[in-house]
């Protein structure tokens, strides 16, 4: 037995959504959304930033598969149904025609006449299609050898190439008892096809024997309804998406608002507008929310403005606490230089401490100093002022002023200038203190070693390198290295009368001219810090010219640099015809 099912119709849609910002904001991204190269991308962004799109984006996709998966489901449980209930008619009406017609051949007494025999054969039919209700009935023998049995009777409805050699086996072979049916395609009455059923069973005819009698049944009508049911199950299912959508939409807009406006509220407060707060509407969990961030962000201000009407007032202290003390600094000065002056004079004891005396002065005079550069640091109060400089020759400067204390040390400074000679806008009275500053804490701390300073540039940037190869630091030691009055060792004695403000106020000075004071260290291997500052005023852009992490590297090769040479300083003119762009020379030292 074989089944057939009628032809199934399905549509898909997706909805569209769109917010209205003002008809500035929806030309725009009209114009943005033409090229749709770049749908894939704003997409993804769009995915990637917005809450709301990506909430109602899964709604609609597991929405729409629920929708299909129940109107598939519905479609093929009323097209079973539809089937069964269309099969159940034809094959009953067709039993009930088919013995109502047995029994008019039962009663039948045709004899061995050929006439009277297809009299009953047309009767047969006629009866067949005013009972079975339908008119596409197809008759044939079973056994060809009698001569007066009647010919086999097609109607137009159900011509013979339409039932299947297994169906006609199936009711040849099972005798008038059984009853098949199957599924098939009928040709309808504007020359296309119906589905159908073609029910067979065999009628044992008086004289002549069996016939193979078949009832054909058109389900055009259970098609047509199928199809309507599939169309408003289709069309009803998109509805349902889309209303879902918007329904999530909305819902999510009436949520993520509130999200939207504490994140904006939120990185407000970041950039310091400490006065922002978020609106509260209603008494619900949402304005719970806000009432709460806006009494933290009320905290936040109170102890922002505490915190800086302290560091004001120590602003403020350390400012006029270090002018009060530069007039009796000046008077123990001049006091002290004084007594330096006549310690020949004086027994041992008597001379060493005015000379510890006359360093100490010193020393508290270089303290109170750079407390007054920090304050000034603090108070924002700084300018720069900017002179054409070379920070090739300005290093050559500190070393040569320098080489004294290098001496001392027994470190050996040398310098490595391939560029960084053209003038660049600096405040050179800075970048010289900054210059001393790395230079004085490498020779401090190099153990006696070799010092390298490289001064390198390029179109963007120029920069100064100095490298140590004392014992060096440890990570957690390295993210300490600028902060104010900072040791990495505070047992260790100073023996350059270092204040422990240079490295801060180092870094303060390279961020007043947009650049930057990195530093790499490794215990074993020293340090090297590189100050790199930009040539225009837009600020650096790249990396700098001189690598901050050196390679792999150690005290043996440094031999191969050479004795140093000082550097000729050309003047102006000369300097201007000598270089270009640049003017880089392939390498300087002192």
């Amino acid at each position: 037995m074989t089944t057939g099912s009628g032809p199934r119709t399905a549509t898909s849609a997706a909805p569209t959504i769109g917010t209205n910002t003002g008809s500035t904001a929806i030309g725009r991204r009209m114009a943005q959304w033409r090229d749709w190269r770049s749908w894939p991308d704003r997409l993804t962004n769009l995915w990637r930033r917005s809450l709301r799109f990506r909430t109602v984006l899964i709604t609609l996709a597991l929405t729409a598969l629920t929708i299909l998966i129940a109107c598939v489901w519905m479609a093929l449980a009323i097209q079973h149904d539809l089937f069964t209930a269309g099969r159940d008619q034809a094959t009953g009406g067709a039993l009930r025609a088919t013995q109502s017609a047995q029994e008019r051949l039962d009663s039948a007494e045709p004899g061995n006449d050929p006439v009277q025999l297809q009299l009953l054969m047309t009767t047969l039919s006629t009866d067949l299609a005013e009972q079975s209700g339908s008119d596409r009935i197809a008759i044939f023998r079973i056994d060809r050898a009698s001569r007066i049995a009647p010919q086999d009777l097609v109607t137009q409805g159900l011509p013979e190439d339409v039932l299947s050699e297994g169906l006609r086996q199936k009711v040849r072979a099972d005798g008038d008892v059984q009853q098949w049916w199957q599924s098939v395609a009928l040709e309808s009455e504007n020359g296309g096809t119906v589905p159908g059923i073609v029910v067979g069973q065999q009628l044992s005819f008086p004289v002549v024997g069996a016939y193979e009698v078949y009832i054909a049944y058109d389900l055009a009508g259970e098609s047509q309804i199928l199809s309507f049911i599939q169309g408003t199950l289709w069309a009803v299912g998109v509805g349902l998406v889309v209303l879902i959508g918007l329904i999530a939409w909305f819902v999510l807009r009436s949520v993520t608002t509130p999200i939207g406006e504490a994140a904006d509220t939120s990185a407000k407060l970041a950039r310091g507008e400490l006065n922002v707060r978020l609106p509260v509407r209603g008494q619900d969990e949402l304005a719970t929310l806000g009432q709460s961030f806006n009494a933290m962000a009320d905290s936040i201000e109170s102890q922002i403005k505490e915190l800086a009407e302290l560091s004001l007032v120590q602003q403020r202290f350390v400012s006029d606490v270090s002018h009060e003390l530069r007039t009796p600094l000046t008077t123990i000065r001049l006091a002290a230089d004084m007594i330096n002056d006549q310690r020949d004079s004086f027994d041992p004891a008597t001379a060493r401490a005015a000379e510890l005396l006359n360093a100490q002065v010193q020393r508290f005079e270089t303290l109170l100093t750079d407390l007054l550069e920090i304050s000034r640091y603090d108070a924002g109060s700084i300018q720069l002022e900017l002179e054409p400089t070379s920070l090739a020759h300005l290093a050559g400067d500190v070393i040569e002023s320098m080489s004294h204390l290098a001496e001392q040390h027994g470190s050996d400074v040398r310098l490595v200038a391939p560029g960084g000679y053209s003038p660049v806008d600096m405040d050179p009275r800075r970048v010289r203190r900054i210059v001393r500053n790395l230079l004085g804490n490498a020779i401090e701390h190099g153990e006696g070693r070799p010092i390298v300073v490289t001064v390198d540039s390029d179109h963007q940037a120029v920069a100064l390198g100095v490298r140590d190869f004392g014992l060096g630091m440890r990570p957690e030691e390295v993210e300490h290295v600028f902060d104010r009055f900072w040791r990495a060792d505070p047992s260790r004695k100073r023996t350059i009368g270092g204040t422990g403000l240079g490295l801060s106020i180092s870094l303060g000075d390279a961020r007043l001219h947009g650049g930057e004071l990195a530093v790499w260290s490794e215990l074993g291997r020293g340090s090297h810090f590189v100050l790199t500052l930009p040539r225009l005023a837009q600020g650096l852009q790249g990396a700098s010219p001189i690598a901050v992490v050196p390679g792999e590297d150690n005290t043996a090769p440094l031999d191969a640099l050479g004795l140093t040479q000082p550097i000729q300083v050309l003047s102006e003119s000369a300097a201007g015809a000598a270089s270009s762009g640049d003017g880089r020379p392939s390498q300087g030292a002192s």
